[in-house]
């Protein structure tokens, strides 16, 4: 991809040479680098393959250099990680040291006097050294354009709902683009708000941040101008989809943003949801019944629930959930939702009404819009983990971490590396082609951070009440007219996408709270619910924290980290770690709610009920301040699995799972046994501590013993047989990986049968029960979890949120002495009776038996290998031509960094 081939490029080289630009400084390696810093991210760092490099694929699967050599010390530490030493970590995780060795370097490139690119042999991530700082932003956007310029191209037009209009009408595209303009519609006006904002809401540092983003911006723009005239650097898929890249505007760094924090950095805005699931169960059960079974399920701060912050409490949302102040729970029978892809069904022209969509069916077209939402919208990627130790609980004296995010497998990755050196930024790590201008997780000369997704709650449903006609709001005794923002698409049939010419227009409407999304009437009025998101109109201030982040004279210890944590608006648990020190913050932009008001259920918009300290002109807001934040400093350890953050911090309203049965306990129950009394725990058992949980079942680990009390003791052999197959998993782990690579799982036939078991289970449990329109719509919100067999399979199984916890508790209760905290208002399995609950798990186990492989995992690419190993793989979504096999399932970070150091530098 780097290579210059052809007489005539050479010629102009060596033309060129006397004309060269002053190259920058490159410091030596491990300059200004603690030390002990190392780290992956699959497939590889190349994601631009040209023509010549296109045809080589086709021609014999020849893959360009670096594309996917990651992708073997990723996968391989599965079968490692049982008898992991330390000297065998270094193996699976690369140096992540600053620098290049003068032997190591691959290339060397001065796009610009004053900046030097460096890529090493090993892995060709590119290390950037900038005379000043416009320089290091100059040289990120040129380096992340050379390694991803179609995916940043891919990602720029789907952040501006303009996908389709991009690489196709096909089904996907358009449905991805309608998803997009309901959850971040922005003219091109109000992007450049949140440039021209940033200076006055961010001081000097808001208007270091405009002049980085201009000369990152500028880079990108270097780089397509070569790639116009030099094919080795234009990426293939431009002519398959009969493109040339445009010039970048700083707009569409903002665009991407928006993309980004609004599918990794929120949590909640599913109050509407919530309000019918209670109308379902209240007509099931009566007003009062209704709300006890409605809480049952809500699971808003179980007191078992296992949280980051395991004792002191951060009270938020305290507000009882059905507070009458300002509640606008809908008529029953009143709601329509505005679903995307309403126009699919006609002509691929005209007009087509958005907005969030309560369960999108995502078309099954191959298209790069299909993919994304599978990525985005069907099963968001929550994987992401980190696991600290402190100084004093560690072999070495000093803290050590294993730390990354997971944001989905990707051809090339949606996160590249980056090393970026100059005034005021010393960083590597992991970045987002397109917003790449700082490290966004990785490390500095002593210290390393990361995050994992917080889905706390900064988004809120407003029912604005109509006047006039359905587009006209009463807000502050004023009849207001809502804006109308539209996107219109045009496509033509390409290479990769043969969809028939067409069009149509996207058209939201937007109030001062934020989006219209459904409508339906309350008290007899008719209304517009709206989500209502905190960082909407704010998606590029979380920059000022990655800045911060960057920056070796601004964090230099716990305390400081925490200061750049907090400007970073977006729902994130971010971790920190130096030799002597580990800590955790929570981030994000959390309003104060108009008091004595719900959280879980729509508010009237009317104006009196509006956050605390809103103004609609600016969307600000007044929002939880950072000491009121959950965050630790230097406790024995700290986990984070997406899990609850502390006590008393409330799930948000769409998080129905935050139960006792969660995945984090799978690690800190391995963190807290290895550091149980005089014990230490060592680097190789951090990893450990990580990686067995990654192929673990969560039913196998959680449930299996009150599942295996409830079936009791069978007369019947069959029975007998299979529950002795689930005791034997369970005893060995419960993983659901393939040690002996004999292509069939080590515990095949009892994973089979759970897969095989847990629908029907959950069905005969809660579906009696429930009701046909509750049960319904309690699923729709929240899944089962686990594995979705009997459909193709699409990703792996994350064993993030799911019915266990409603399970592993209405079991306890049923058949242990000692009974759950937070205990149900009433018995589900079997109706509450014992004697008929056992009966109905014997009778599902038998029935679970009877469903084929091919039934369970014969669709899709296992059509022809129907089994559990194949269905779990990972699968890679594919913005390139040059793909990636599919490999075993593990369950962990898409990026990750072990950090194991010694010392502390001076400033």
């Amino acid at each position: 991809m780097r290579r210059v081939v052809g007489v005539a490029v050479l010629v102009f080289a060596l033309a060129g040479v006397a004309a060269a630009p002053a190259p920058a400084a490159v410091a030596p390696y491990g300059t200004d680098d603690a030390g002990g810093f190392r780290n992956i991210l699959p497939p590889g760092e190349a994601g631009t393959d040209n023509a010549i490099q296109l045809a080589a694929f086709r021609a014999n699967n020849q893959r360009p250099a670096h594309w996917m050599d990651q992708q073997p010390l990723y996968e391989n530490l599965l079968y490692a990680s049982p008898a992991l030493t330390h000297d065998q970590v270094a193996a699976y995780y690369k140096d992540a040291t600053f620098g290049v060795r003068p032997e190591d370097v691959e290339t060397t490139e001065t796009p610009r006097p004053g900046l030097t690119i460096i890529r090493d042999k090993q892995y060709g991530v590119p290390h950037v050294y900038g005379d000043s700082r416009a320089d290091v932003m100059f040289g990120a956007g040129y380096a992340g354009a050379e390694d991803r310029l179609f995916l940043m191209d891919v990602l720029r037009h789907t952040g501006r709902a303009e996908l389709s209009s991009f690489a196709g009408g096909a089904k996907g595209n358009r449905e991805m683009d309608r998803v997009q303009w309901a959850l971040a519609p922005y003219t091109e006006a109000d992007l450049q708000r949140q440039i021209d904002q940033a200076p006055v809401l961010g001081g000097a540092e808001g208007a270091q941040l405009v002049q980085d983003v201009t000369n990152y911006v500028a880079g990108i723009n270097a780089y397509i101008a070569k790639a116009r005239l030099d094919p080795t650097k234009m990426p293939g898929e431009y002519a398959a989809f009969g493109k040339q890249p445009e010039d970048w505007k700083v707009t569409d760094v903002i665009a991407e943003a928006s993309l980004i924090g609004g599918i990794f950095g929120k949590g909640g805005g599913n109050e509407l949801r919530s309000a019918l699931l209670l109308e379902a169960l209240q007509k099931r059960f009566g007003d009062k019944r209704g709300r006890r079974v409605w809480s049952d399920f809500r699971l808003k701060n179980d007191p078992e629930a296992p949280s980051t912050i395991r004792r002191k409490r951060f009270p938020y949302e305290t507000t009882p959930s059905f507070a009458p102040r300002g509640l606008a729970l809908p008529d029953p029978g009143s709601v329509t939702f505005l679903t995307p892809g309403g126009a699919l069904a006609g002509e691929p022209s005209g007009s087509a009404r958005t907005a969030t969509p309560l369960r999108l069916p995502i078309p099954d077209d191959g298209s790069i819009g299909s993919q994304l939402l599978r990525q985005f919208v069907g099963e968001p990627p929550h994987a992401s983990n980190w696991e600290l130790v402190s100084a004093r609980e560690s072999t070495t004296g000093h803290a050590i971490g294993v730390l990354g995010p997971q944001v989905g497998y990707f051809v090339p990755q949606i996160l590249m590396e980056e090393d970026l050196h100059g005034p005021g930024i010393d960083a590597r790590g992991a970045t987002f082609p397109g917003v790449n201008l700082y490290v966004q997780l990785g490390h500095g000369r002593d210290y390393a951070w990361s995050a994992t997704t917080a889905t706390s709650d900064n988004v809120d449903t407003f029912a604005e009440v109509l006047c006039q006609d359905d587009t006209h709001y009463l807000y502050r005794g004023e009849c207001r007219a809502m804006d109308e923002l539209d996107v219109t698409n045009s496509w033509k049939p390409n290479v990769s996408d043969q969809t028939p010419p067409g069009s149509e227009t996207l058209s939201v409407y937007r109030t001062v709270h934020g989006i219209v999304f459904a409508r339906g009437k309350v008290g007899g009025k008719d209304v517009a619910f709206v989500t209502a998101r905190t960082t909407y109109f704010h998606e590029a201030d979380s920059a000022l924290g990655f800045l911060r982040l960057n920056d070796p004279n601004f964090v230099k210890d716990p305390q400081s980290f925490r200061r750049a944590i907090d400007g970073i608006n977006f729902a994130f648990n971010w971790s920190y770690i130096d030799a002597d020190h580990i800590a955790y913050q929570l981030s994000g932009a959390y309003p104060y709610r108009s008091p004595h008001t719900s959280s879980d259920f729509p508010i009237l918009g009317t104006g009196e009920y509006d956050w605390q300290g809103f103004d609609p002109d600016r969307y600000l807001m007044s929002t939880v301040p950072l000491d009121k934040r959950p965050h630790a400093v230097d406790p024995p350890y700290l986990v984070s699995w997406n899990n609850k953050q502390a006590p008393g911090w409330a799930a948000a309203d769409d998080k129905f799972s935050y139960g006792p049965v969660f995945r984090s306990r799978m690690i800190e129950q391995r963190v807290r046994q290895a550091i149980k009394g005089p014990r230490k725990m060592a680097l190789e058992q951090l990893v450990q501590a990580m990686e067995e949980p990654a192929t673990q079942d969560i039913r196998a680990f959680a449930l299996t013993r009150p599942l295996l009390r409830a079936l009791g003791h069978p007369s019947s052999p069959t029975l007998r047989a299979e529950i002795d197959h689930l005791r034997a998993w369970a005893a060995s782990g419960g993983h659901r990986r393939d040690l002996d690579k004999d292509g069939r799982y080590d515990d095949d036939q009892a994973v089979t049968l759970m897969d095989a078991w847990w629908p029907r289970m959950l069905d005969a449990i809660y579906q009696p029960v429930l009701g046909d329109e509750a049960f319904k719509d309690l699923k729709d919100m929240l899944g089962f979890g686990g594995p979705p067999v009997g459909e193709a399979a699409t990703d792996y199984p994350g064993f993030s949120d799911g019915w266990w916890s409603y399970v592993n508790k209405d079991l306890r209760d049923m058949f242990n002495h000692r009974k759950p905290l937070g205990r149900l208002s009433r018995g589900y399995c079997g109706n509450g009776s014992r004697q008929a609950c056992r009966l109905l798990l014997r009778r599902t186990l038998l029935d679970a038996l009877t469903d084929s492989h091919a039934k369970l995992y014969g669709y899709g690419d296992c059509q022809s290998d129907p089994q559990a190993r194949c269905f779990d793989q990972d699968r890679f979504t594919t913005a390139s031509a040059v793909g990636v096999p599919n490999f075993p399932f593990q369950n962990r970070p898409t990026f990750q960094q072990t950090v194991e150091l010694t010392q502390r530098l001076p400033r």
